[in-house]
This record gives structure tokens, sequence and C-alpha cells, in this order.
């Protein structure tokens, strides 16, 4: 491990990404203060936006680098398969990957609480309530104040990391830099957030080790456990159409909704219509930009630097990897801040816009095609050949969740095994001849074509 001069070094952000980064930092011996906007987490209640994560294999490696692995698995619950509920058939259980694969159930609220305890423990400071208004980059200065016009605060740094989102007021000052590429692109489709409380014993309503998906084509109810035994439910729903949030606007229409596209699970929401009205409608944005550092003095890491849709849950795991991989870099290159940087911004850049597709895709795999007969026989197929050849087909779904190698390989891959499942699927009597030996000999012949 190469040793590093001790520098003072200010996250802005106090969210996953930001607290654990700054624990990685203490353990490098620099000091590190957090800034942040929101007042503590901690002290206030939950506000009804947020999707509970799926924590998987790139984020425990990098909380495992930690020892925190087994802390956080006691809030966490193991999601070993999907079950999809479709009107008028039972439940379909569609396990995720190899036994003992899962991905975890992980409220972001109660995760945040335990991250900034634990940063606090490493002897972080935090300031909350202390908004940044501006960022001097190439003195790695920043101006906190309680508005745009009242007089600011200045604080000198020697790094500065923007840990902000995917609004984040760092990369605002890096993008008046020229040549500095940004884009953001809104999905019309919004989401809601709704409870499903325990049964009366404390126990949960549905299985509790499953990631249940109400799949309805253009929108979809998700729910996830929570050890108190209640289920996070996210409402996916257009904006604006025929079947949307703009055509939802009172009680008796929200009943009449669920009534008809949710009937099995009504009952189970806990005041449903008064939630529906209540809870705030939220946007998704997949954000990109580049360059993400400023020479040695500025880096931009997580949503900052390359926010996605949430429909691999791989956010979260996405931003840990950014950590992971800067640790990696300071390792190797000790004291030089400005090869760290750069090296990781070339590293990680393809593999962001990578998840940044693929999740995007699985939105689309996830309303729709989960429901369609095609789509579940291609993935028994594929699990059924990838059992009997691991080494020759990892289905996309497994690189991204259960492995880290790049998710830059993963799409590549996942892209011409796609091609391959395309032309299975148009084999003859494929409903009865998908586990036979012919269609294995023919997908080992394409592989090696």
């Amino acid at each position: 491990m190469s040793k590093q001069k001790q520098r003072n070094i200010a996250i802005i952000g106090s969210g996953l990404v930001g607290s654990l980064l700054s624990i990685y930092l203490k353990n490098h011996g620099h000091q590190v203060t957090i800034f942040d906007r929101r007042p503590d987490i901690r002290t206030v209640a939950f506000s009804g936006r947020s999707i509970n994560l799926a924590m998987s294999n790139r984020g425990w490696k990098t909380l495992r680098n930690l020892g925190l692995e087994d802390e956080i698995k006691k809030i966490a619950i193991p999601l070993h398969q999907r079950a999809l509920h479709v009107n008028d058939k039972p439940v379909y259980f569609q396990k995720y990957g190899k036994e003992g694969e899962a991905i975890w159930s992980i409220s972001r609220g109660i995760l945040n609480r335990k991250m900034i305890d634990l940063a606090e423990d490493f002897g972080v400071q935090f300031r909350f309530n202390e908004k940044v208004w501006d960022v001097s980059l190439p003195e790695a200065k920043i101006f906190t104040g309680k508005s745009e016009k009242s007089k600011w605060k200045e604080y000198q740094y020697d790094i500065i990391f923007g840990c902000d989102g995917a609004f984040s007021r760092v990369r605002h000052r890096m993008q008046r830099r020229s040549r500095f590429d940004y884009s953001q692109d809104f999905i019309d489709v919004g989401y809601k957030e709704l409870t499903i409380p325990p049964n009366d014993d404390g126990t949960h309503r549905l299985d509790k080790n499953s990631f249940h998906i109400w799949p309805r084509g253009k929108f979809m109810l998700i729910a996830m456990p929570n050890i108190d035994g209640s289920f996070t439910c996210t409402l996916f729903l257009p904006f604006e159409g025929e079947v949307s949030f703009e055509t939802i606007s009172s009680k008796s229409e929200a009943k009449a909704f669920f009534k008809k596209y949710f009937p099995n699970v009504r009952k189970e929401i806990e005041d449903l219509t008064k939630s529906f009205m209540a809870n705030p409608t939220s946007a998704m944005v997949t954000m990109k930009c580049y360059p993400w550092t400023y020479w040695d003095k500025v880096a931009l890491v997580g949503d900052a630097a390359h926010a996605v849709v949430p429909f691999y849950g791989q956010g979260m795991n996405a931003g840990f990897e950014d950590i992971s991989v800067l640790n990696d870099l300071i390792n190797e290159f000790g004291d030089d801040w400005e090869t760290i940087f750069t090296t990781y911004q070339k590293v990680r850049k393809p593999n962001a816009d990578a998840i940044a597709e693929l999740s995007y895709r699985n939105f689309m795999e996830m309303s729709s095609k989960t429901a369609d007969s095609n789509f579940l026989l291609q993935k028994k197929i594929e699990k059924h050949f990838s059992k009997k050849h691991p080494d020759k087909w990892i289905p996309v779904y497994s690189r991204v969740t259960f492995s880290d190698r790049p998710y830059a390989e993963a799409l590549k891959i996942g892209d011409y095994q796609e091609g391959i499942m395309k032309r299975i699927l148009q084999i003859p009597n494929i409903d009865n001849l998908w586990d036979s030996w012919e269609v294995e000999q023919r997908i080992l012949e394409l592989l090696d074509a």
C-alpha cells in the first residue's frame, strides 16, 4: 500500500457514496469533512421518495474491504428470486443466479444513517445544513451560505470530492469549463412510493426472500422487503398518457386504477389511495458527463458523475465501485493525485456508460418482457445451458450483479448472447425442445462460429 501525505479533504454530500468514501480516505490518513445542505438524516423522518436498494456483489466488495460487510448484512434481507405477479395466473418465481446467489434488499434511509454513524466513528467531521453555493476548482475552495445572495463563508481544502448526486453543485461548476461534455435524459416514467405493512405478528405478507414485480406493459409495481416486516413498494407509471399519473388526480381514480390493474395487492397496501395522493411523484434521469476530474484538485464520484435509472439496482453499487477503483489507484500511485484522478475517470467512464444503457434496457425487460412467454422461455434456456456449460455462458444479469467484471464487458457479451438466443428461439417447436441435446449443440455451434 503506497503511503500518502495527509491532505485536508472536503466531500460534498453525506449520502451513501460520500459517507463510504470518507471512511476510505480516513483509512489513508487524511482529514475529512463532509458538507451537506440537508439536515442530518438521523434526525428526520424519511421522505417517501426512496426506492429500496439492491446491494449486490460490487457493493459488498467495497464494504468487505473495510470489514463492514457483516455489519451491513444485519440490516439487509437476501432476495434469491423474482416473484412475478401476472393477473389471473399463479405467482411465478424466477431464480436470479446460481444456488446461494442473491441481491440484498436494504432501506436507503436505514443504510445512510448507519454509514454516517460509521463515518463519525472513524473520525469524519460532518457539517449539516450548510449549503455549498460555489467551488473554486483551481484553488479547491468551497463557498457556503444560507442563500445565493447571503454572505458566503469560504473554506480552503487540498482536494474536493463531489458526491452530491445527479444535480451536483460541484459538477455544475465544472460544466462551465470549456470542452466539458454533459447530457441529461429524463425518461417519461415517474415513480411513487407505497407501503405494504407487516402482519399483526410482525411477519411479511409476501414471500420475504423475493423481489416482487407486477408487470403491466408500460408500467409496473415492485415490492422489496424491510427488516421490520413491511415492504417498500414503488409504482412506476408514465407521467402522461392513457394510463398515467396525469389521469389519476383523485382518490376515486386511484382506487379504480388499483382495482383494475393490481386487484391481488390492493388490500395489502396500507391506506393505498391516501399514500398515492400524499406521496410525491418523482422523476428519473440518466446523466452523463466528462471529464470527471479537475487537475489533482476535484473529482466527481457516484451519481454526480453518472446518474442512472434504477432498473438494474446498480446506482449505489456503481458508486461504491467508483470508491473501490479510487482506493486501488491510491494504493498503486501513492501521492500522485493527478495520475490517480486521470486514471480513475478513464477506467470508469466506459463502464458508467454501459450500466446506464443496461439500466434503461432492464426497465423494458421488467415492465413488459417478464410477462412475455418467449422471454421466460429464453431465460429458461439460458439458465439450463449455463448450468451445463458455466465456462461458456454467464447470463448478462449475473455478469452485472454477481461479478465484478467491467460493466462494459457485460454489455458487449450480453449483446452477443442476445443475438444467439434470437436464432435459438426461431427453432421450430422450441417450446418442447428447449432442454434437448439438439438445442444445446446448436448453441455450442453458434458460440464457436
